[in-house]
């Protein structure tokens, strides 16, 4: 399946301001059956992108706004093609308990098994999970489902039930939130259970008939889960659908604080307000430069004379038609 991605962001100050610094994470990747196509991003003021990769694979841009102003708007634009995976099995051998317990999964995977920041285990969450029997069972493909459907069934989706930076025990407070705050749930809880788990920031192609509660004008977010012998498997409990082909990956971190869209700062006494669009539609595939070349001019037959090198010049003119 291939899609086409379309991101704004623009921030608006009350005053002007000095200077602006902005780091993104809105390029897709290119891995597994993701392929990115196309990508482009540029920033009104203009500005010089300088691009890295971190640590955790991720493409980063960074830029500079010096001059003064009052507005900074942000266009990202994207072609990715997602190619059809396997499903996951239902469950797996229980033994995978114990591999998960081996020093090696521990030490390739620290980052992705050590608490950390808002998506710490807290006391409750261990009530949350006592209330829904959610329990370290028979094995972790099974326990992982069963998680992912909890809080799909436990949480309301409500766009601003809670902060960037709320803690987990915001949400479970209210028993609502948004992608943010059940990915960091479940990252918690995964992650107590000895569960390598990253999260990973995106776009959904949304499909309300398929039963997708998230925003079809946002980011989005989910969870990928070390299971073995299986890989890395995508859990997405805002949905409670497995992630697959209309899940299209950005960026993975510990949690939402390594891999936001966009962050920076500002200089200036200014208040500002934040804007966003996004757009995720369907695509044809990208053509190739060959598919639409078409020959205009033949290609010359060089008869060389006895004696001459077949030497031959020829205007390289394009004719108009």
């Amino acid at each position: 399946m291939y899609y086409s991605i379309r991101h704004v962001t623009r921030y608006r100050y009350d005053a002007p301001v000095r200077e602006s610094v902005m780091q993104l994470f809105v390029q897709p990747k290119s891995d597994g059956p993701q392929r990115l196509q196309s990508f482009q991003v540029s920033s009104s003021p203009r500005a010089g992108l300088q691009a890295y990769t971190d640590h955790f694979g991720n493409a980063v841009y960074h830029f500079d706004v010096p001059g003064v102003h009052q507005e900074l708007t942000i266009e990202a634009d994207a072609e990715v093609e997602v190619q059809p995976m396997a499903a996951p099995p239902d469950w797996v051998d229980a033994s995978a308990w114990a591999t998960l317990a081996s020093p090696q999964v521990h030490g390739d995977n620290f980052d992705w098994l050590h608490q950390r920041g808002v998506s710490r285990a807290t006391p409750a969450l261990d009530a949350f999970l006592r209330e829904r029997g959610i329990v370290k069972c028979d094995d972790p493909m099974t326990a992982l489902r069963r998680l992912n459907r909890a809080l799909f069934e436990a949480f309301a989706y409500t766009p601003e039930a809670t902060e960037v930076d709320s803690p987990i025990d915001i949400a479970l407070k209210k028993r609502k939130g948004v992608c943010q705050d059940f990915a960091h749930i479940m990252l918690a809880t995964a992650r107590s259970w000895g569960i390598p788990a990253r999260y990973v920031s995106g776009y959904l192609f949304t499909k309300r008939d398929a039963g997708d509660r998230s925003s079809a004008d946002a980011t989005h977010a989910w969870v990928e889960a070390y299971v073995p012998p299986c890989g890395w498997v995508g859990f997405d409990p805002t949905n409670n659908v497995l992630a697959g082909e209309r899940h299209i990956r950005v960026a993975v971190g510990r949690d939402y604080d390594d891999v936001p869209p966009v962050r920076g700062i500002f200089k200036g006494p200014a208040n500002s307000e934040l804007a966003v669009a996004v757009s995720v539609r369907p695509a044809q595939a990208p053509r190739r430069r060959d598919d639409f070349l078409r020959v205009v001019r033949p290609m010359s037959r060089i008869i060389a004379r006895t004696g001459e090198d077949p030497f031959h010049v020829q205007q390289q003119q394009q004719q108009q038609q």
